[in-house]
C-alpha cells in the first residue's frame, strides 16, 4: 500500500538527490527518511533507491513513484484544502427543507443570517410538509428539515424511524380559530370552546392539519363539516373572509399572512403544534449545517421573529382575550 508520505518521501529523495537533503525538505531525521523508504520498498516488493556509497538514485520503480506524486500529492494538497475550507466555513453549502409557515418566517431570517456571517457557504432551500421532508432528509436530497407535530403525534407519523435524527426544539405555535368578523362568536371575549362550532362549516388544511382539526372536534364531541379543504393558507382565509366556513390556523400563519376579513380567537381546550429542526448525527457535525441550524434555533428565540401586526380597524369589537383582527 503506498501512502501519501512515502510519495512526499520519493519526490523529496528525487530532488534532493540524498536523504539527508531529502529529510532536511521535509524537516524529518535522516532515520525516519530511511525508515520510510525501506516500509515503502517492502510494500512494493521492489527496490524504490539503489545506495552507491553516499549517492543515493532513484530505481526505475523510483522514477515511476516520483512521476506521479506530483500530481498525487497535488491533489491530495487540493483536498485538504476544500476540506479545510469547508470546516472554516470558507466553502461548503446546507439544503434546508421546510413547510410553508416556515419558509414565510424561520427560515427566510436564519439562511440571511448565515450569509451574512458565512458569504461563501452555498444554500437552497426546498418547500416540504412533514413527513415528506423527513424522507427527504433519509434519502440525502436535504440536509436540515424544519417540521412539526401536533401533541399526540410524531414527526413522521410512523413513515420513519425517527431515532436516525436529531431533532432540535425552536419554538411552540399555538393553533387559532379564524372567523369571520359577522360571526356570532367573533366579538366573544375568552377562549371559544371548540364544541360551540359543531354547526359550523369547516374549511381544511394540509393533511396532517386536517387530521388535528378531526382529533381537535372529536374532543369537543363531534365531527366537523369539512367542505373545503386547500393546503394555501392564504386561500383558507379567504374563504373564512368570504363567510364560506371557520379554520383552525397556526399563529405562525396568521401573523405573516394579514387580511383584513378574519377575526383570530384562542380556543379551548388550547392547542400547540411543536415546531423544531431535524437532521441527522453526521450532518450535524458538517459546519454548514451546524451553522444553519443554530441560525434557526437563534432566529426563532429572537421576539423580531414575527413582524408587528397591522393595527385594528376603528370599531372593532376588542376584549381581553381578543389578539388579532387582521
Amino acid at each position: 500500500m503506498i501512502d501519501a508520505a512515502g510519495l512526499r518521501v520519493v519526490r523529496a529523495i528525487d530532488e534532493a538527490g540524498s536523504f539527508t537533503g531529502a529529510a532536511t525538505m521535509l524537516g524529518y531525521s535522516q532515520p525516519a527518511v530511511s525508515q520510510m523508504i525501506r516500509r515503502l520498498e517492502q510494500r512494493t516488493g521492489t527496490a524504490i533507491v539503489d545506495r552507491v556509497g553516499r549517492t543515493v538514485r532513484l530505481t526505475e520503480a523510483g522514477q515511476v513513484l516520483a512521476r506521479h506524486a506530483k500530481t498525487v500529492l497535488a491533489a491530495l494538497d487540493s483536498a485538504e484544502e476544500e476540506v479545510a475550507a469547508l470546516a472554516g466555513l470558507r466553502a461548503g453549502r446546507v439544503r434546508v427543507a421546510a413547510f410553508p409557515s416556515a419558509s414565510a418566517t424561520l427560515v427566510p431570517k436564519a439562511l440571511a443570517l448565515v450569509r451574512s456571517r458565512y458569504p461563501d457557504v452555498s444554500m437552497s432551500f426546498t418547500e416540504a410538509e412533514p413527513p415528506e421532508s423527513l424522507a427527504a432528509l433519509r434519502a440525502g436530497e436535504c440536509d436540515l428539515a424544519v417540521a412539526f407535530s401536533y401533541p399526540g403525534t410524531d414527526l413522521a407519523r410512523g413513515e420513519e424511524d425517527l431515532d436516525v435524527f436529531v431533532t432540535r426544539r425552536l419554538l411552540d405555535d399555538e393553533v387559532l380559530l379564524a372567523l369571520p368578523p359577522e360571526h356570532p362568536l367573533a366579538a366573544s371575549s375568552g377562549p371559544i370552546d371548540i364544541a360551540k362550532l359543531k354547526s359550523d362549516t369547516w374549511i381544511a388544511g394540509c393533511p396532517r392539519c386536517r387530521g388535528h382539526l378531526l382529533e381537535m372536534c372529536s374532543r369537543g364531541g363531534f365531527t366537523p363539516d369539512v367542505s373545503f379543504e386547500t393546503e394555501d393558507y392564504v386561500a383558507v382565509q379567504g374563504m373564512v373572509a368570504c363567510g364560506l366556513g371557520v379554520a383552525l390556523i397556526p399563529d405562525l400563519i396568521l401573523r405573516t399572512t394579514h387580511h383584513p376579513g378574519v377575526v383570530a380567537r384562542r380556543i379551548a381546550p388550547a392547542s400547540r403544534r411543536e415546531i423544531v429542526a431535524v437532521t441527522t448525527p453526521d450532518l450535524l457535525r458538517v459546519p454548514s449545517v451546524a451553522a444553519a441550524l443554530d441560525a434557526l434555533v437563534e432566529v426563532a428565540a429572537s421576539p423580531d421573529l414575527l413582524p408587528t401586526l397591522a393595527p385594528e380597524p376603528a370599531g372593532a369589537s376588542t376584549g381581553p382575550e381578543l389578539d388579532y383582527y387582521l
